[in-house]
């Protein structure tokens, strides 16, 4: 069997260093992954939320821009894969016309409009613009102009 020389030997014991770094290279290998779950859940969960804008941003991407006479102006935006902004104003009725033909002279009427007055306008097929206009009492116009891209 063994030869049993006489000596003993002192079971190996690790560094005290060694247990911190294996407890460090645990954590990145079980909690990186973990913490790059929770980080992607928390920025996508915002993702193509509605949110208020600035109404002069939500014009620009529209390619237009705010009438002088405007009212009660409420803009919103979404963002994902796709861009959608909103701006809704009142405005007087009788600058509706002149306001349209200054920004949007290139729009034309859809096939079925469910307001007074409606122009759409593409955009080198990259940008479109929906104006809806909904003639109010007193003289004024709810305008609705819509935005989105691809």
């Amino acid at each position: 069997m063994g030869e049993n020389t006489g000596k003993r030997t002192r079971p190996v014991r690790p560094k005290p260093w060694t247990w911190v770094w294996a407890s460090a290279v645990v954590t990145l290998l079980c909690g990186g992954p973990i913490a790059f779950v929770v980080w992607g859940a928390m920025a996508w969960s915002g993702l193509g939320e509605t949110k208020q804008v600035d109404c002069s941003e939500v014009m620009t991407f529209a390619r237009g821009s705010l009438p002088m006479g405007a009212e009660d102006a409420h803009c919103t935006a979404a963002h994902f894969q796709d861009t959608r902004a909103t701006a809704d104003f009142r405005m007087p009725r009788s600058e509706v016309a002149g306001w349209l033909e200054a920004a949007y002279p290139t729009g034309k009427p859809p096939f079925s409009c469910d307001a007074d007055r409606c122009v759409d306008v593409s955009f080198d097929d990259v940008l479109w613009v929906h104006v809806r206009v909904a003639y109010e009492d007193g003289g004024t116009a709810l305008v609705r102009v819509e935005a989105f891209d691809t």
